[in-house]
């Protein structure tokens, strides 16, 4: 469950914490963006940081290709993913957001047109998971990029605690998505 957990944190996608009262918006561009990211976790028990490779063969496949479908690969601790950023994604805090994460609150730091810092408190999200996780993520924004990071502590309800550190850059690639939405 953790892990879907920290693989669920991953695609949401730094900017998707913008979703956030008394937010400045973003200046960014409309179209075509790419996020790699790179993270790294410690106390997650036997489990090694790629959280796929533990999958079945088949179960695996289909996850590959459900990620390949919309522009997602991984490569151990890093994961490059493809958003189209349209003018509603960017006016509801949405920009790289793969999924909106429920059970979250977000209190914003600071924000500018270039530069925002969100802390951020979630609940478990599935019956079975009544643990938390809480981060930070700062993001600064320079024309035609990104760079960023996020440090989150995830408790789980047996009070296991995994620590989640993500760096990630963006860069715009264009005004055309095409298949990507």
């Amino acid at each position: 469950m953790r892990a879907r957990t920290i693989l669920c944190l991953m695609f949401l996608s730094p900017l998707s914490l913008l979703a956030a009262d008394k937010l400045t918006m973003p200046n960014m561009k409309e179209g075509l963006w790419e996020v790699t990211v790179t993270h790294s976790a410690n106390g997650m028990g036997g489990m090694p940081a790629d959280a796929l490779a533990q999958l079945p063969p088949e179960q695996r496949a289909k996850v590959e290709e459900m990620m390949k479908q919309r522009g997602v690969t991984m490569n151990g601790n890093t994961t490059v993913a493809k958003s189209c950023v349209t003018k509603e994604k960017i006016e509801k805090g949405s920009a790289f957001a793969a999924a909106n994460q429920e059970n979250c609150t977000r209190t914003v730091v600071s924000s500018s047109s270039t530069h925002f810092e969100v802390k951020y408190h979630c609940d478990g999200t599935k019956k079975d998971d009544n643990g938390t996780i809480d981060g930070t993520t700062t993001v600064d924004i320079s024309g035609d990029s990104t760079k960023g990071k996020t440090h989150a502590v995830s408790t789980s309800s047996d009070g296991h605690t995994m620590t989640m550190d993500m760096n990630f850059t963006s860069k715009y690639l264009g005004p055309s998505c095409g298949d990507i939405k």
